[in-house]
């Protein structure tokens, strides 16, 4: 261990201001001279991409998304991917893991849905801090994200989150806490937006006295990257590093504050001391300091293994008449139908994007497992696309090597003008950068030409399409078909938000023919951040749906994927329906009427609509399931494994039920709480709402029975912990996991209105046919706690109303937590509708 303390007092005041900003996108800044080396950071939730952006990495193993990994409700498992993450962020020398994503899925068209694990704050932070503890447990640091309220992406740097105290305390903060206290993150990622009209990065009340002295934390704060900070305020609220380099408030500017007598450089000490402290604890300080950043290829068959898992383990499913599991030997011909049953849609869009080791369709792994004895047709039906797939794969050839993929050629000028200083390939037609592509190139001063052939495999009209943030065009055979150069495109969600709409063209080319197509891209006046995207597709033949509805109609079963991209469930931008893109619905109702053995897999992120949910044979959420996902799913619908998984969120039946409804995403600079803590399942109950599914459902392919829990104590004390022992027995004939969920419903009435029932314990358990296990669930103070807000003015209140004829007040409480005396009821079963099982507890004062 690092004398940290001494390394502070031997820095100058420049080398300490230098460490609280990042060198560049992935990396801080060395001290050579006292072997402080640079530091990686790597994104992210779903994968450990390295120094890279999108799919332009090298390879890693991309793990299920967050909401699939709240769907398993399994702190152990969760904590394996954790500790498989850590593995990755090494292996590409990263010692920052920027995850897990903490926020909560506050309404179903939030864009980030995907990143984050539930509704719930105690669901999601107890497997955020098993996360934690598996990813540090390998020598990285975690940042829990994003500290707080940054549960929507409309305007998302500047929009200020309006949420009341006991909403923020109760629901919104409690994740980070768990996995603070919990899990030990040692770091901590800012949001962008406001709170309450100021920037998280400027509050002191949440980094300094909630998050550091009253939950101990001890790790660094960072800001999301190219978050407002300020530079006195900012190190004073408690905020350590900015990133991505190179500074802009920090760094010398931080130096210069402090020569100049605005920033005591206490303050400065103290963060670099936090930094340097926590790069210790997890051995960085003993890298080399010129360490090589060559990052290896390492696909793993046990990595593979537990991604796999992962995803089987995340699948819930929401109806069966009994045709799930599938009998092979039944089968003779298996339709497989739908825009996500023939494309791999694996993941959502945005930072947590990463290059997979591979990608494969729901129907490529169904027609591998299902065999040559059984005739597999699989049909599109419709489309999904919000643009057009990346132009990538087999059908092109880099010029330099002739293998799949694009030559990228960096040119000294902004205007395509220069010499040509630098090469690099990507596999497909997507690049995205946030710092000049080349050390041979300065900011403003460099353009790209981007070059591929393209073999048709057969003739037809194809359709070409260009995204942008800068002027570019696409050539094909020299000539320019999109030119977004002469003619700016409008502004649209691709690249965070800052690129434009998807410009079209059609061309008719020959098969087996090479053409060139070719991009350049001017970085013009956005020369800090460069992106284009090159999408190509042959024109759809008329007929799609008729001949998937026909195909089913010929099936023993059909199987339908239908879902969404990570196109539309994406950073930067929020979904604006909950209903399926294109045609999908249509072709799931006119699937199941031509063939009532219809199985539909919704792979989304997010809750989608799903009006024709009680017209098919079974219905299995997927999520986006990582690299795995279709080798998991044709396990879990031919019965090789159990659908694991339980709703981490409430699917409500229409967009409007939802408790955010009229306040999302927001108008005016602010997005406004109004629900309070009346979020997910705690709305539907309390306004007696219908939901297309609740929160915590899911069924087996087995079935269990819950016996008669018993207490260890008919009274609870603040202080002490109390335990609840559920015996569960497997009554089916298959081995299967149950998830035992344990609500508290608080004494009635409240003296502040409170939720009917808020979850406080849950276990997931394994069991052979006819076993019978016990689970023991702890709730201590926290699953009876509240938060009273107080009321600050009270006493000016009752001056101006003294010595006149009016009703006097109502008491008030103190600000804080508070534990209501009297008899609470432990609500325990499958899911939050269902609960067989009721014990009334006596909660008392404490000793």
């Amino acid at each position: 261990m690092a004398d940290v303390d001494a390394l502070v007092d031997e820095l100058t005041l420049d080398e300490k201001a230098a460490l609280t900003a990042g060198l560049d996108t992935w990396s801080t800044n060395a001290i050579p001279r006292l072997g402080i080396p640079t530091v990686y950071l790597t994104d992210g939730p779903n994968g450990a991409r390295g120094p890279a952006l999108g799919t332009a990495g090298p390879p890693s193993v991309c793990v299920p998304c967050g909401s699939a990994l709240g769907a398993t409700w399994d702190p152990a498992l969760i904590r394996e991917v954790g500790a498989l993450l850590g593995r990755e962020a090494r292996r590409t020398r990263a010692r920052v893991l920027l995850a897990p994503t903490l926020n909560l899925h506050r309404s179903p068209l939030a864009g980030r849905n995907f990143e984050c694990y539930s509704e719930d704050p105690l669901l999601a932070g107890t497997l955020g801090a098993a996360f934690v503890r598996g990813a540090q447990s390998q020598g990285v640091a975690t940042t829990v994200k994003h500290l707080v309220g940054n549960d929507a992406e409309f305007e998302r740097h500047g929009i200020s989150s309006v949420i009341d105290e006991r909403a923020l305390r109760e629901l919104y903060l409690r994740p980070f806490e768990l996995a603070i206290r919990d899990g030990g993150a040692l770091g901590v990622m800012t949001s962008y937006n406001r709170l309450n009209g100021t920037y998280t990065t400027e509050q002191p009340a949440l980094l300094s006295d909630i998050v550091r002295e009253e939950w101990g934390f001890t790790g660094f704060v960072l800001t999301d990257w190219f978050g407002y900070v300020g530079t006195t305020v900012s190190p004073a609220a408690g905020v350590d590093l900015e990133m991505p380099g190179p500074a802009r408030a920090f760094g010398p500017a931080i130096a210069a504050a402090v020569r100049a007598g605005e920033l005591d450089e206490r303050v400065v000490d103290e963060q670099v001391r936090r930094l340097l402290t926590v790069f210790d604890r997890i051995g960085a300080l003993g890298d080399p300091v010129d360490g090589d950043r060559t990052i290896p290829t390492d696909d793993r068959p046990e990595d593979r293994e537990l991604a796999r898992r992962a995803a089987a383990s995340s699948m819930v499913l929401l109806t069966n008449d009994g045709t799930l599991p599938l009998d092979r030997s039944t089968l003779a011909t298996v339709a497989v139908i739908g825009p996500n049953a023939l494309a791999a849609r694996i993941m959502g869009g945005g930072s947590a994007t990463v290059h997979a080791h591979h990608e494969t369709p729901p129907v490529d792994a169904l027609r591998a497992r299902l065999g040559p004895d059984v005739r597999v047709v699989a049909e599109v039906g419709c489309r999904n696309d919000k643009m057009l797939p990346l132009l990538g794969g087999p059908i092109t050839a880099a010029p330099s090597t002739g293998a799949p993929g694009w030559d990228v050629e960096v040119i000294a000028h902004p205007h395509l003008e220069g010499e040509v200083v630098d090469t690099f390939t990507l596999p497909e037609g997507d690049w995205l950068t946030f710092e000049p592509p080349s050390p041979h190139v300065d900011a403003g001063s460099w353009s790209v030409r981007a070059r591929t052939w393209v073999t048709p495999p057969e003739s037809g009209t194809f359709e070409l399409g260009l995204a942008q943030i800068s002027p570019a065009r696409l050539l094909v055979g020299g000539e320019a078909v999109i030119d977004g150069i002469a003619e700016r495109p409008a502004r649209g969600d691709a690249f965070f938000g800052m690129g434009s709409v998807e410009a079209r063209a059609t061309m008719d080319l020959a098969g087996g023919e090479p053409v060139e197509v070719v991009v350049e891209y001017a970085a013009g006046e956005r020369a800090a951040v460069g992106a284009w995207r090159v999408g190509w597709r042959a024109s759809d033949p008329p007929g799609l749906m008729e001949r998937a509805v026909a195909a089913a109609g010929a099936a023993d079963v059909a199987v339908v994927v239908v879902g969404t991209t990570g196109e539309w469930e994406s950073e930067g931008h929020d979904r604006t329906t909950m209903d399926l893109p294109g045609d999908q619905d249509e072709l799931v109702r006119r699937v199941v009427a031509a063939n009532p053995r219809t199985v539909v897999v919704v792979n989304t992120g997010a809750p989608v609509t799903m009006d024709w949910v009680t017209e098919a044979a079974a219905v299995l959420q997927s999520w986006f399931g990582g690299q795995e996902m279709a080798d998991a799913l044709a396990d879990v619908l031919l019965g090789d494994a159990e659908p694991g998984g339980r709703l981490p969120t409430t699917l409500p039946e229409r967009l409007e039920h939802n408790p955010s409804y009229g306040n999302f995403p927001g108008e005016n600079g602010e997005t406004r709480y109004g629900e309070g803590v009346f979020m997910g399942y705690r709305w539907y109950d309390a306004r007696h709402l219908p939901t297309r599914f609740p929160f915590g459902h899911g069924l087996s392919y087995t079935s269990f029975e819950l016996g008669e829990p018993t207490l260890s104590s008919p009274v609870f004390r603040p202080g002490g912990e109390l335990t609840v022992a559920v015996p569960v027995t497997n009554t089916g004939d298959r081995p299967g996991s149950e998830v035992v969920q344990c609500y508290v419903a608080p004494p009635q009435p409240t003296r502040l209105v409170r939720p009917p029932k808020e979850l406080a314990a849950f276990a997931k358990l394994w069991l052979e046919p006819g076993e019978t296990a016990t689970v023991r669930l702890a709730l201590d103070v926290g699953a009876f706690a509240y938060w009273d807000p107080g009321q600050d003015d009270r006493a000016e209140v009752d001056a101006k109303l003294a010595g006149l004829p009016v009703q006097a007040g109502r008491r008030r409480g103190r600000r804080g937590w508070h534990v209501e005396v009297g008899a609470h009821r432990l609500l325990i079963g499958h899911s939050s509708a269902d609960l067989p099982h009721a014990v009334d507890l006596q909660v008392m004062t404490p000793d």
